[in-house]
């Protein structure tokens, strides 16, 4: 009988043992585009893309910019995002980083630029591409000067971009808003590197071998969700909820008017329920707001106690569901300035609806054109035969 050879059996175990175990995984660079208008369907998908990546332990998040800008709400919170981001942000902007574009790609801890590409023009403007009010040009200067500080970079540049009169001593003359190439960025300390592709950063800058790239694939749902978390879709979606009610009322009987209220409750409800973030209490709340305010104008005579408390807790609802489960009654908190915000859309939104219901309650069936036409104008005369039932 032969001898066990335990040398031979020692190490078969340990190359077994050896064989089961995982592979170590190699650098980990998730990427996430920006190629759109700075909106709530941008803003939620590098929040998602960033949580993805945290979730994976990503060694770096790089964006894909080419944006012209967009809100500067969502671009504020994108900024607080990659600031407070656990792995080192990059952004390679290829093409365009202006308006808000730029102020998130300041944001980033580094910033690559492909060659003919721009950064800057960050001056807050209206609907109309006029330039906004002192007011709203002073919280975006001190915002961007900021981002900059936090990222190492010359705040009085990045204020150049928002306030054409900042003169910047060999940068910028007074009276124009700065605007970067990338050469030029490159010169001041806005752009780490004049790049041809993402390879080129993450090989050749980075010298990062053997890694994994990988992109975060926003969904469709995902888009839905962003869309309905547009301010200005919500207004329209309280204004039709508000006229809803308010000519079901005038007419009683489940219509029309009554499913597209509901139809705008269910997509104003949508995204935070998609999010988990609405609470119970939101949704009854408005649900028994709805019914007192049914009650005091079908069953109740006169304006009184059940029609203002059933008004204030369809605001109620509808206010809080615009806002996260962390609300704080402190006025300095993001969370009181996100409830202020939600509160005048509602308020606004319900307001011009009423207007716009009373209005055209006013006009409909009076008068010739398009509002007659959706009333009844037959008069049932007795000369014509018509007779009443007793």
């Amino acid at each position: 009988m032969k001898k066990l050879d335990w040398k031979h059996i020692c190490m078969s175990c340990l190359l077994c043992i050896f064989a089961l175990l995982p592979l170590s995984a190699g650098p980990l660079v998730y990427k996430v585009d920006l190629k759109e208008n700075v909106n709530s369907s941008s803003f939620l998908q590098i929040k998602q893309g960033l949580a993805a990546a945290t979730a994976d332990s990503a060694t770096y998040l790089l964006l894909h910019m080419n944006t012209y800008g967009g809100e500067v709400l969502y671009a504020d919170s994108i900024r607080s995002l990659l600031l407070n981001a656990p792995m080192p942000v990059a952004v390679f902007i290829d093409r365009n980083a202006a308006s808000a574009g730029a102020l998130i790609s300041i944001a980033c801890d580094s910033i690559y630029m492909r060659e003919g590409s721009t950064i800057g023009a960050s001056t807050v403007v209206n609907q109309s591409g006029e330039q906004a009010p002192d007011k709203y040009q002073s919280y975006m200067r001190a915002m961007i000067r900021a981002t900059a500080e936090a990222q190492g970079r010359d705040p009085q540049i990045a204020e150049a971009m928002v306030d054409a009169d900042v003169a910047v001593v060999g940068v910028s003359d007074s009276g124009k808003v700065l605007t970067f190439t990338a050469h030029e960025a490159l010169q001041h300390h806005f752009c780490e590197a004049i790049v041809e592709d993402i390879p080129s950063i993450i090989e050749g800058r980075w010298q990062l071998q053997d890694y994994e790239l990988k992109s975060y694939e926003f969904k469709t749902k995902d888009r839905l969700k962003g869309w309905l978390m547009n301010s200005s879709l919500r207004a329209i979606l309280v204004m039709i909820i508000v006229a809803g009610i308010w000519f079901e009322l005038q007419s009683p009987g489940i219509g029309f008017p009554f499913a597209a209220s509901v139809i705008a409750a269910v997509l104003y409800f949508a995204p935070a329920y998609m999010d988990g973030l609405l609470a119970n209490w939101e949704l009854i709340t408005f649900i028994v707001g709805m019914v007192l305010l049914a009650i005091e104008l079908l069953v109740i005579p006169g304006f009184g106690v059940f029609g203002i408390v059933g008004i204030l807790c369809m605001m109620t609802g509808l206010c809080f569901a615009l806002v996260g489960s962390d609300f704080s009654f402190s006025v300095d908190s993001p969370a009181w300035q996100e409830f202020t915000s939600s509160f005048i859309l509602v308020m606004f939104s319900m307001l011009l609806a009423v207007i716009i219901c009373a209005l055209l309650s006013a006009r409909i069936g009076k008068g010739k054109g398009l509002f007659s036409r959706m009333a009844l104008q037959k008069v049932q005369d007795a000369a014509e035969g018509y007779v009443a039932v007793p």
